[in-house]
């Protein structure tokens, strides 16, 4: 059985992007509040690293997949659910980083409410004197970007959706629950959507 080595906070999410990464089995890591240490992307292990922490004791297996891994000495079924031993506390402060700004638009222009093609705008533009801040800076269409140009909100005539802000952790936490994977494997559910409201 091969193991790949990982750090305990690390995960994967290639399977995400590419179908053929799905036959991997990817293990969803949970907190060990049994909450995602992140909704998108979505934390995950591979297989491996999954087998790995468990053998290593950081993590309880919580949930299985039908296939077996297997060495000279041992068999294993293959992880699909794991929860970390020790807490891990989530960040204070959201990265101010290009996909954490997308994910606080909804990956939304926020002039028209495109959803391709996106790029940024200083809502005051830099040469007035805009910074580069959460404040300050939306996600925008190309259109709308080159239509407004270095111009104010009023010289545009363009409005925005919702004022910038600076989002809180679980905020942002929130925010990517929209936006599952392609794929989730049925022993993830309960444990994705934990507080949401069951149908009668």
């Amino acid at each position: 059985m091969l193991i790949e080595a990982s750090s305990g906070a690390e995960f994967r999410t290639d399977f995400v992007r590419k179908p053929a990464g799905l036959k991997q089995h990817p293990a969803l890591v949970l907190n060990a509040d049994y909450r995602p240490l992140s909704y998108y992307p979505l934390s995950l292990w591979s297989w491996q690293d999954a087998v790995k922490a468990a053998w290593l004791k950081r993590v309880d297996i919580i949930s299985e997949y039908d296939e077996v891994a297997r060495s000279p000495s041992m068999e294993i079924r293959i992880p699909s659910v794991v929860v970390l031993r020790d807490y891990v506390k989530p960040q204070k402060k959201v990265a101010f980083t290009r996909f954490n700004l997308f994910l606080r638009d909804e990956f939304t222009c926020q002039y028209c409410n495109a959803t391709g093609d996106l790029t940024f705008d200083h809502v005051v533009p830099r040469a007035a004197g805009g910074i580069t801040s959460w404040e300050n800076v939306v996600a925008a269409c190309s259109r709308c970007n080159l239509s407004k140009g270095s111009k104010s909100l009023r010289q545009s005539g363009m409005t925005l959706r919702k004022p910038p802000l600076q989002p809180q952790v679980g905020q942002l936490m929130n925010m990517g629950r929209k936006f599952p994977p392609n794929h989730l494997h049925e022993s993830w559910l309960d444990f994705l959507y934990w507080d949401a409201e069951l149908e009668a």
